[in-house]
């Protein structure tokens, strides 16, 4: 029975974790609906099954899960983004009296990045501040774009199910890029956003509750 993983145990030299699942399409599925219900991001789903409409898979229909993921290669600690994959890795805190060859734990959860003209920075930074139900300000740049095409946004959209930031946010020290949930969940594991990074709101909740300023 196919399931969806998101934590694992990582040994000392592993760089594999997870398998590789299928599972069977129903009636009214859509890829954006399997990506979602087995944690996987939508441009994953869609290079694992070339030959599959994403729309219309049809009932019956078996579907490659790509839940088998190669660990970055970057430190083992806090969060690590693999942008080209479209995937977040979470090392949490080892306990001070790990042993060194303990295995440690590990959580991935796919992600949305920035689209072709709004791509997400590179580099490192930091979690600076946890924001529950947040307010958007949209910024002046995406206002302007919004606005060419006859879509006038609002200076500010409060807390609610139009946010597009979701219920949870994490700021980055990088101003205006933010870690956070979306109304939009089918944009999660694609290139469709204006730099920051989206997580699905189940799993946004969870890295919340774990991860430090």
């Amino acid at each position: 029975l196919a399931q969806a993983t998101h934590r694992f145990m990582v040994a000392p030299g592993q760089d594999v974790v997870g398998r590789v699942q299928v599972t069977v399409a129903r009636h009214e599925d859509t890829f954006a609906d399997i990506a979602r219900r087995f944690n996987v991001g939508y441009a994953e789903l869609v290079r694992a099954n070339p030959k599959v409409d994403p729309w219309l898979p049809g009932e019956g229909t078996q579907i490659v899960l790509p839940t088998e993921y190669i660990l970055p290669d970057a430190p083992r600690e806090g969060l690590v983004l693999n942008l080209a994959a479209m995937r977040l890795f979470y090392y949490p805190k080892r306990p001070k009296n790990a042993a060194k060859d303990a295995p440690a734990e590990v959580f991935t959860h796919p992600i949305g990045i920035g689209m072709v003209g709004w791509a997400t920075p590179e580099g490192n930074t930091k979690v600076v501040s946890h924001v529950k139900d947040p307010v958007w300000t949209p910024p002046v740049s995406v206002r302007q774009e919004h606005a060419k095409e006859g879509d006038i946004l609002p200076a500010k959209v409060p807390p609610g199910p139009e946010n597009p930031l979701g219920r949870h946010m994490m700021r980055l020290g990088w101003p205006s890029y933010l870690i956070h949930g979306t109304n939009k969940p089918a944009g999660v594991g694609l290139r469709a956003s204006h730099g920051c990074i989206r997580m699905y709101p189940e799993d946004v909740v969870v890295l919340f509750d774990k991860v430090a300023v």
